[in-house]
């Protein structure tokens, strides 16, 4: 298991920000601290649903066919590199999500599951991305189990911090410099992402080809 470089990955990914982190900040502006945490939690066991599906079906697949699975391995570093290039080509603007209604904590628990469950951009990316840092020569299922556990306890520690974040910045007079400040700080840390992203998709494709 390629735990070193899949650690950069996840974190990388889990500190970018994106409409995940923008849902869960709309949420705490519409409904609080409380209401913003319900979410995180909730978008992180809906999340949890993604890895308990995606260990069951790859493990299947490696099962039927290691060369496939090699080919799934080749297509997420082209996903990481894919990714890089979205962060670097993307607009200062940050992620729209349209104002919330407040609705408390445990219906902002219970959405943010369904909506993190029913989202088919994380279950494509759990596909693409978990399986090129396992190996065939160790249980495949355990692996991809921590491995996605991992990536959802960061991406979840991330929401939680931008919460926290959100709720200083609305009770705070005046933000307008600070606001302006994390902008900048946001295009910085999306460039430095992007190019983290291409340079490891691209070790790891050739890391694969000199095996």
């Amino acid at each position: 298991m390629s735990l070193a470089p899949f650690l950069i990955a996840a974190l990388v990914l889990a500190i970018t920000p994106g409409p995940g982190m923008a849902y869960v900040v709309a949420r705490t502006a519409a409904g609080g601290r409380a209401e913003g945490l319900a979410s995180c939690l909730g978008t992180g066991l809906g999340g949890m649903v993604h890895v308990l599906a995606s260990a069951l079906g790859l493990s299947l697949l490696l099962a039927q066919s290691a060369l496939v699975f090699t080919w799934v391995k080749y297509l997420g570093a082209a996903y990481l590199v894919y990714l890089g290039l979205v962060l670097l080509l993307r607009k200062a603007k940050p992620p729209a999500v349209g104002a919330l209604p407040a609705q408390g904590s445990r219906r902002a628990l219970i959405e943010g599951v369904v909506v993190e469950a029913l989202n088919v951009k994380t279950a494509l990316f759990f596909v693409a991305f978990l399986p090129q840092f396992v190996s065939s020569d160790a249980p495949v299922t355990l692996q991809l189990l921590l491995l996605g556990t991992l990536c959802v306890t960061f991406n979840t520690l991330a929401d939680v911090a931008a919460v926290f974040a959100a709720q200083r910045l609305l009770a705070a007079d005046g933000t307008g410099g600070a606001v302006g400040a994390s902008g900048a700080r946001a295009r910085w840390l999306r460039r430095g992402s992007g190019l983290t992203l291409i340079g490891l998709g691209a070790y790891l494709a050739m890391a694969r080809r000199n095996a």
